[in-house]
């Protein structure tokens, strides 16, 4: 990390925590941002359900709500970015305070609810990004909407046309009932309005499907089951968690979704019974914990065709997903793969 970024962070950590993510967001779009380009090599270049990746090492959903620093963002370092997650309707989500450091145990606890400036806000944004990167969008659902599975449809259909991929998020903790979504049958009704959108705007647009790391052994196989019935491409896993073991924190406490270190062992743990359930025959994105080049790497011997990485960015900077991509060249050279793929699962059997 250079000088400028851990006195950046030092700064950042004396305000409260969503003013200083406020901040980082400026600061991003003003310039003030690593911009080393997409890190790449012959063994960091990769496929995401068909997607060509630079390196699989990519920016969560939540960090970039709106899509407002799509450019800098993208020339950060990572193989792909995900904004959102965006609803049809604008709204405020959830009252403040709603998001809280946990730094002795490198970990963050939200309850954001959604905040989004709504798909019309966003569109013109995404229509502006450059040909050149890998956007994701992280579908939502209103809070008061009447039918939360047609929202999904809605903004995929408004926004799908300047898309990489697209998430569909059934499994924030932070929208009430949103993680009902996650049943086989409304799970099942829901993708198919959702690949019924897609259709109409681009039939080769992956859909992936984001999971939450509480459901139990039987819900995971039901889940899956309906994922590749329903036309899923990829599985993220996971998002944020309600347990709160282990944690030492004065807001350990606070409800909500936590992420960050605590979260690593369990979600790796989901990610290699996924790998185990699909036989490795559907893309996984390991997301949870990720804060180091052994972090990635470990999700990827669990089972992950590439990581996602959000939380860990509050403790060692944006530059943070440049010096995994880089670290992950280095431990897969240590270790004779001649790419990510040839990694992929190797080390699965760990995690079980």
């Amino acid at each position: 990390m250079s000088v400028v970024e851990r006195l950046g962070l030092r700064l950042l950590h004396r305000l409260e925590p969503e003013t200083a993510h406020d901040w980082a967001m400026r600061a991003i779009k003003a310039g003030f941002a690593p911009e080393p380009g997409p890190v790449t090599s012959s063994r960091l270049a990769c496929d995401l359900a068909g997607i060509a990746l630079p390196n699989p090492v990519g920016l969560a959903a939540g960090f970039d709500k709106n899509a407002e620093a799509l450019g800098p963002l993208t020339r950060a370092g990572f193989g792909f970015v995900e904004v959102g997650a965006v609803t049809p309707r604008p709204q405020p989500g959830n009252p403040r305070p709603r998001l809280f450091r946990l730094s002795e145990d490198r970990a963050v606890i939200n309850r954001f609810g959604f905040n989004n400036d709504g798909m019309e806000a966003v569109l013109p944004r995404l229509v502006q990004r450059r040909d050149d990167a890998v956007i994701g969008l992280n579908l939502g659902a209103n809070k008061d909407s009447a039918d939360r599975a047609e929202d999904y449809a809605k903004v995929l259909a408004h926004c799908g046309e300047w898309l990489d991929f697209a998430t569909v998020n059934v499994s924030s903790p932070n929208t009430e009932k949103l993680c009902d979504l996650q049943g086989p049958e409304a799970l099942s009704r829901l993708l198919t309005g959702v690949m019924a959108a897609r259709d109409d705007v681009r039939a080769d647009l992956p859909v992936f499907l984001k999971i939450a790391p509480d459901l139990e052994p039987s819900e995971l196989k039901e889940l899956v089951e309906v994922a590749q019935t329903g036309g899923i491409a990829a599985i993220i896993a996971t998002n944020t968690t309600l347990r709160r073991e282990g944690l030492t924190s004065a807001d350990r406490d606070e409800a909500g979704g936590l992420s960050g270190k605590p979260l690593f062992n369990r979600s790796t743990q989901v990610l290699a019974r996924l790998s185990q359930l699909t036989d490795g025959a559907m893309p996984l994105i390991g997301v949870g914990g990720v804060g180091s080049a052994q972090d990635a790497y470990d999700k990827i011997l669990a089972g992950a065709s590439a990581v996602q990485l959000y939380s860990a960015l509050v403790y060692g900077g944006l530059g943070l997903g440049s010096r995994i991509a880089h670290g992950l060249h280095t431990l897969l050279v240590a270790d004779g793969f001649e790419t990510v793929a040839d990694a992929v699962g190797t080390g699965r059997e760990a995690w079980l």
